[in-house]
């Protein structure tokens, strides 16, 4: 990478994610909790629940790490978005498609210490769609651990979807958000063992659904804090 590009994309980072953290406190309430020690060197895996599209520009300022997301490859459409999410380091991704591009970019950022971000659900869910509540998530979160030597860190999110209320955004109003981040899970030893993938995989589930338990616990959350749909949160008065 060269100077010009190099300088670039650390002043497009900073001037977003402090632009991110000031638009987002002032619109809501952010509660972040570690309960585990996030590892401060090491590359790693960051794979949360996901609840709205407001989930990444509030988990990413607050993170004692930069993030490098990946999403899905329609956000680059065009010079301009290409080149803005080009420039956070976001990893594009063929939606429902495998995508060997995307996976040697991810293994190639982890193994030189980065933190690659994910949604392993593929899409925003709630209910008994949603991860926290026991659903399945895709099966590339395992794999990329395996192939990078990379362990996860799972996080969950509640509360962001609130935002899809307008009235949500006036000053008096601020929802809170709610995120936790858990204990760093090991990465399956053996690329080529399936079982030990799968293992991993349902592990990291049962370490979701506990953290979203702990956080409900911690701040005495109830149904109403959960994830609903979007166009249900737009109604709420």
């Amino acid at each position: 990478m060269n100077l010009v590009r190099r300088i670039w994309r650390e002043c497009l980072w900073h001037f977003v994610t402090k632009t991110l953290f000031l638009l987002f406190a002032a619109g809501s309430r952010i509660r972040v909790t570690y309960y585990h020690e996030i590892p401060k060197h090491c590359g790693f895996i960051l794979a949360s629940n996901h609840i709205s599209h407001f989930d990444p520009p509030i988990i990413t300022p607050r993170f004692p790490r930069r993030i490098d997301w990946i999403a899905m490859s329609d956000l680059f459409r065009g010079r301009i978005l290409n080149g803005f999410f080009s420039g956070l380091n976001v990893i594009p991704i063929e939606r429902n498609l495998p995508d060997r591009g995307a996976l040697r970019i991810a293994v190639k950022q982890l193994k030189e210490g980065r933190v690659v971000g994910i949604f392993p659900e593929g899409g925003i869910r709630d209910g008994a769609a949603s991860i926290i509540n026991g659903a399945e998530m895709k099966q590339g979160v395992s794999l990329l651990s395996a192939l990078a030597n990379a362990p996860i860190v799972p996080c969950v999110i509640l509360g962001s979807d609130r935002l899809y209320n307008l009235r949500n955004w006036l000053p008096w109003r601020r929802p809170e958000v709610w995120i936790g981040y858990g204990k760093p899970i090991p990465p399956p030893k053996g690329a080529a063992d399936g079982d030990k993938k799968e293992s991993t995989q349902k592990l990291l589930s049962s370490e979701i659904v506990k953290l979203k338990e702990r956080l409900c616990e911690d701040f005495g959350l109830a149904e109403a804090d959960l994830p609903h749909p979007p166009k249900e949160r737009m109604k709420e008065p």
